[in-house]
């Protein structure tokens, strides 16, 4: 199921294999017992309950800051809804657990392509644009988009490329955000 464009590409083509070597190993090390508890936790919380409440704190601060926080929270979130799904369905890739049976899916999933992460473009975006207001919350978005990143990965949802972009995507996002407001 790799796309025939990657295939016909030597170069693209190695790198696609790479990438899901990486996957496969990341799956065996992180996919055991509390580990999988955690990353199906924070996939589940990612897919927008965690964001609901991240609104709902940056509301509850107060002020011009909590005014500026939260448009830019929105302005993003539309922004990054709408790039995943542009993205997703131009790109067309399958999620690793559809092409590899020793991947596996370790959670569901909200749709079948891979390419980019969306869980990882919304994390990164959120984060950039809340920190400059609520620098605070850096000790909690930090560790928790890394988090989520992680988990993509380890739930054999996502490759590393498809982590990689949706964060690159995000922070471009996010500076887009900020750059207008």
């Amino acid at each position: 199921m790799t796309p025939e464009f990657v295939q016909a590409h030597p170069v693209l083509a190695r790198f696609s294999a790479f990438d899901l070597e990486l996957c496969r190993r990341a799956v065996r090390v992180q996919r055991r017992g509390a580990a999988l508890r955690y990353f199906r936790l924070v996939s589940r919380l990612g897919d927008g309950a965690a964001w609901g409440v991240l609104g709902g704190v940056v509301a509850l601060t107060g002020g011009a800051a909590s005014l500026t926080g939260l448009g830019r929270l929105v302005a993003v979130a539309a922004l990054a809804s709408l790039t995943s799904r542009l993205v997703k369905g131009w790109a067309n890739r399958p999620r690793p657990c559809a092409i590899d049976a020793t991947v596996g899916a370790g959670a569901a999933a909200l749709d079948p392509w891979s390419f980019p992460s969306g869980h990882t473009l919304h994390a990164v975006a959120f984060q950039v644009v809340l920190i400059p207001t609520h620098p605070v919350l850096a000790l909690v978005l930090v560790p928790w988009t890394l988090s989520i990143a992680t988990s993509r990965v380890a739930l054999g949802l996502h490759y590393p490329s498809d982590v990689a972009a949706g964060g690159a995507l995000g922070a471009v996002l996010a500076a887009l955000v900020l750059g207008l407001t």
